[in-house]
């Protein structure tokens, strides 16, 4: 697997409020993401990740995380500095 470059990050602080359980379907971690826009703070991600040595583990209710939105080049926009 080829190793994606980003042209454009931002990583926001987030904190894990609860883990939804649904039977039959894998767990969930609701995490709420700060600065974000009141109504669209929370998200939910599948609590399954892995540790640099491969081991799987899963996230914890009040775990503080970071949460990064990664861009490659071709999707975003130079702007221009604001002028006075």
């Amino acid at each position: 697997m080829q190793a994606r470059t980003y042209h454009a990050t931002v990583t926001l602080p987030g904190t894990v409020d609860k883990i939804v359980h649904t039977p039959g379907l894998p767990d969930k971690a609701q995490i709420t993401v700060e600065k974000a826009d009141h109504l669209y703070q929370e998200i939910r991600i599948e609590n399954v990740m892995h540790t640099d040595q491969g081991e799987t583990v899963a996230l914890k209710p009040g775990a503080e995380v970071d949460v990064t939105i990664a861009a490659p080049e071709e999707s975003v926009i130079v702007q221009e500095a604001d002028k006075d």
